[in-house]
């Protein structure tokens, strides 16, 4: 019996070694080639049939029984399939393994060439800004005005008009978040910098109608600007008698960060008006953008802009003679007081990006803006118009202008984004949640005094001209959602296919001030045909609806000569339909690549809210009162007209109207024709001298006297008209720094602003005397200017 036992005992315990030898723990980690870690990876044997996944720091461990050999499988998607082979494995097996991109490698190339254009959005080419000459420094805007169906009639200001829409009408998104700007800025006079650093810009999208459901509720155009990712050291410093600028970019393999501060004064420029005083304008601008990737799973960016603006003014007298050759009035005044305005604003955006894989992410992000304004003036103003001819006083008087309005403001929103590419689809949603708050204090009023009456002179009462009042608070929630589709896919034979490109998607937005829900669904389709692969067709529709925010809802009344401004909670989203149709050509001429555009819309515009434009501030009437159309025709020829320089030329004609109080009268942005030439050259034989020249010519806007009910809008400005041309000089190329210079590039330029020295009108002063016969007296812009500027490339 003992030795059965025994026998027994020694039988179990071989089985249990022999057991413990057929099983081992393999454990690792796995890592891309830049070794980091790779999420949710798996690893499997498929023999067994066991299988795990790393964990978030790419560990992994598990169980496998031994044998000859155990084949190990490591993948993930995005990552080339990788296998190891274990032979006879026990106990404990560690492994480190690294999985490579499914992409190839290959040495660095580089490619140029032009982009075809398939949607409604167009890709500019951020180059055009350097160099080019400039007034108001906004780069990027300043290069928007000069496309086809854009308008603009004021160098001052950054601020365009798009297919016969107001500026409110036009959105702006950087990297993915819509930005705001002030509210109260009345005069170009009184602008900063734009909210675009265009040192900081990496590329620039436009969309002048028919864009994307994922641009917001603004029913004229999409300006989207993505900021750039430096891959190395990088830095800018740039000089004029109009400002300055400079710009640092620093990177490594997971870490980017660039920092852009620009200063502006319109000193010197507004030297050339009519009005003679002391100008202390001062513009303040701080933007930067930090990247960090820590591994191919995740990305987090922060954007932050601080801009501080002041305009200071005090001025003394001004002339202004206006007129025929036979009927020559001289408008002389002089003046006592002073203007302080402040425009302070701050942005910041954070956000995080997870990529499930190469071809899926998920975005959460978030922004606050915030705003402090106040305008202040008191300016008071002895007149004399006198027709020159005969000496004879038309009027004399005094005017007194005042002015306090003060304006807070935050805006803080919240957006979760989800994004899907296929062999064919690209998909695209988000949900975004806005928290609005605006208060508004206002105080402003005219007097005007002609030949010793009051006007408006009724013989028993005084009353100001112009007086308002506004005290106002808004506080409210706005939910806005999207979801959206690019589709591509051919048709024909593989050899020569026709190519499309079908973008559809709706949106929807939800505001509780009002209790408005707005669906809007839209629709694109681009189309390169097979006989002809240089051609492009466009067509696109879509429901455009324009989310009143604030200075929309400003309804006003008026009782004893006091006209007070309060929120209309009844007013709805104004609407517009847009029907599109576009094509483009792309051909070469003497070597060189062209691309011809033509495009005819036709907007159809509902429940509109009827606005004047008083110098660039837009005032509404705060009510749904109106509808009307816009229809035209856009052009433009790209190229190269000279190698290595970017040139264009756009011819714009449109026709507005609008249906106000049983009349039929033009929008106030009805420009019916615009012509716009860039032009950049070189000086034969050598590439150190470049020369860019800026023509606009564009048919004045309709006006009529302040204070005046719209409809009376029978006068039309004259056209604007402006040249500006800069030289600039090339004194150092050290691209391939072959040299041991710390600098890559020097540029000396010089501009003339306004060469023709063209008189343009910006607004109109209007004179009544005690018989209410008017006199507009014409307010022109800037004159001609000679610029000096210098920049270092680092």
């Amino acid at each position: 019996m003992k030795q059965k036992l025994f026998l027994f005992y020694i039988l179990l315990a071989a089985a249990v070694l022999r057991g413990n030898a057929q099983s081992f723990t393999l454990q690792g980690r796995v890592t891309d080639d830049k070794m980091n870690p790779v999420e949710l990876a798996t690893v499997s044997c498929l023999a067994q049939g066991k299988a795990t996944m790393t964990s978030l720091k790419g560990e992994f461990s598990m169980q496998l029984h031994s044998a000859d050999s155990v084949v190990i499988k490591f993948s993930m998607i995005g990552y080339r399939t990788k296998t190891r082979v274990l032979r006879r494995p026990k106990g404990k097996q560690t492994l480190q393994v690294v999985l490579y991109d499914e992409s190839t490698t290959l040495n660095e190339v580089q490619v140029k060439g032009q982009r075809i254009q398939s949607g409604q959005t167009q890709e500019l080419n951020k180059e055009d800004l350097t160099l080019a000459p400039t007034v108001s420094g906004n780069g990027v805007e300043e290069l928007i005005q000069s496309q086809a169906g854009v308008s603009t009639h004021s160098e001052l200001t950054s601020q365009y008009n798009v297919r016969g829409g107001s500026f409110d009408e036009n959105s702006v998104y950087i990297n993915g978040v819509e930005v705001y700007r002030p509210f109260l800025v009345r005069s170009g006079q009184q602008e900063g910098l734009s909210v675009i650093n265009p040192d900081m810009v990496e590329r620039i999208g436009f969309s002048t109608g028919g864009f994307e459901a994922k641009y917001g509720d603004k029913m004229s155009s999409a300006l989207d600007i993505l900021y750039k990712r430096p891959e190395r050291f990088e830095a800018k410093v740039a000089a004029s008698l109009l400002g300055a600028s400079a710009y640092v970019g620093l990177a490594n393999k997971k870490f980017s960060w660039i920092n852009g501060i620009r200063y502006k004064t319109t000193k010197y420029l507004l030297g050339s008006l009519e009005t003679n005083g002391e100008y202390n304008p001062n513009f303040l601008d701080y933007q930067t953008y930090l990247s960090y990737t820590p591994n191919k799973r995740w990305q987090i960016d922060f954007i932050g802009n601080v801009s501080d603006n002041h305009f200071n003014f005090q001025p003394k007298d001004r002339e202004t003679s206006f007129g025929t050759l036979n009927d020559v009035k001289d408008f002389r005044v002089y003046f006592d007081g002073q203007e302080k305005d402040l425009f302070r604003t701050y942005f910041g955006t954070l956000s995080f990006k997870f990529n499930f894989s190469p071809l899926t992410s998920v975005t959460l992000l978030g922004s606050a803006f915030s705003t402090k304004e106040q305008e202040k003036y008191d300016i008071q103003g002895q007149y004399w118009l006198t027709q020159t001819e005969t000496s004879e006083n038309l009027g004399v008087g005094t005017y007194f202008e005042h002015a306090r309005n003060y304006l807070k403001a935050h805006v803080e929103s919240v957006k979760l984004m989800l994004q899907h590419k296929t062999r064919k689809h690209a998909f695209e949603g988000a949900f975004t949640y806005k928290r609005e708050h605006i208060e508004e204090n206002s105080t402003e009023y005219e007097m005007r005094d002609s030949a010793g009456y009051n006007i408006p002179h009724t013989g028993k009462d005084l009353y100001m001209i112009y007086s308002l009042r506004a005290r106002n608070t808004l506080d409210a929630n706005r939910m806005e959602a999207y979801l959206q589709d690019t589709w591509r896919f051919t048709s024909g034979p593989d050899s020569l296919p026709t190519l499309y490109t079908l973008n559809y998607g709706v949106r929807f937005s939800h505001w509780n001030f009002n209790g408005e829900s707005i669906v809007s669904p839209r629709l694109a389709i681009g189309i390169i045909p097979s006989f002809n692969q240089n051609l492009t067709f466009r067509l696109a529709t879509g429901l455009y609806y324009q989310a009143p925010f604030f200075k929309e809802l400003r309804d006003t009344t008026t009782a004893n000569g006091v006209t007070t401004a309060r929120l209309n909670r009844k007013i709805r989203s104004q609407r517009s339909i847009h029907f599109i149709a576009g094509v483009d050509y792309r051909f070469s001429m003497l070597g060189r690549p062209f691309k011809f555009t033509a495009e005819a819309y036709y907007k159809a515009l509902q429940n509109l809210i009827p606005y004047s434009v008083n110098n660039v501030k837009t005032i509404y009437y705060g009510d749904n009162k109106s509808s009307g159309h816009a229809v035209g025709v856009d052009m433009k020829l790209y190229g190269e007209f000279v190698p290595g320089a970017d040139s264009w030329l756009s011819f714009s004609w449109m026709n507005t109207r609008m249906r106000l109080n049983g009349r039929s009268i033009p929008l106030p942005t009805d420009q019916r024709y615009s012509v716009n030439l860039f032009f950049t050259d070189y000086f034969p034989g050598t590439t150190r001298w470049k020369m860019s020249l800026r023509l606009a010519f564009a048919d004045g806007l309709p006006f009529s006297a302040p204070h005046r009910e719209l409809e009376r809008n029978s006068f039309r400005a004259p056209a604007y008209k402006r040249a500006d041309i800069g030289m600039s000089y090339r004194l150092l190329n050290n691209e391939d720094r072959h040299s041991g210079s710390i600098f890559r590039n020097i540029w000396l330029g010089v501009d003339c602003l306004n060469l023709l020295g063209v008189n343009n009108v910006n607004s109109y002063y209007w004179i009544t005397d005690v018989t209410s016969q008017q006199y507009a007296v014409p307010n022109y812009l800037t004159g001609r200017l000679f610029n000096a500027r210098v920049q270092l490339e680092f």
